[in-house]
């Protein structure tokens, strides 16, 4: 299976489903089974974000009990839209989808980057560690347990 390697907490965001798309400076023309995978680091700034902080809350996350270094969830990439213009109230992607608040806080938006649009995603029961990679990399995953 293909993994994407993602810093907290915006990999915990995708996997209890509060993140729709990972957004990325460069496409990819994957479709299909995805996991998520949580890095090493953590961005401790972003956690103290209201949203943010809110959403993790809600599943019982905070910034001191995310997991990492871990296989978090599975997910279907299914699409790859090129962001294209900003206005007002958030962002316009390829195909005319708008992305509004608060998904556009969960992502770098800028018009010439790339939303990675997730569905069916599903939280593993436990998290399973792995060392992460750049870009796509493939996991061979064992038996998978989710929630």
């Amino acid at each position: 299976m293909k993994a994407i390697t993602i810093i907290q907490p915006w990999a915990t965001l995708i996997a209890i489903g509060a993140k729709q798309y990972e957004t990325r400076s460069w496409p990819t023309k994957h479709r299909g089974e995805i996991a998520i995978h949580a890095g090493k680091k953590i961005d401790n700034e972003a956690c103290k974000e209201p949203e943010i902080r809110a959403a993790l809350e809600r599943y019982g996350y905070t910034v001191d009990n995310l997991p990492t270094g871990a296989v978090v969830a599975t997910a279907k990439l299914t699409n790859c839209l090129k962001s294209l213009d900003t206005w007002t109230d958030g962002y316009e992607l390829e195909g005319n989808r708008l992305v509004y608040s608060p998904e556009y806080e969960f992502g770098d938006f800028t018009p010439g980057r790339y939303a990675w649009e997730m569905s069916d995603v599903k939280l593993l029961n436990e998290p399973i560690s792995a060392k992460g990679q750049q870009r796509l990399w493939n996991w061979n995953e064992e038996e998978v347990s989710h929630e």
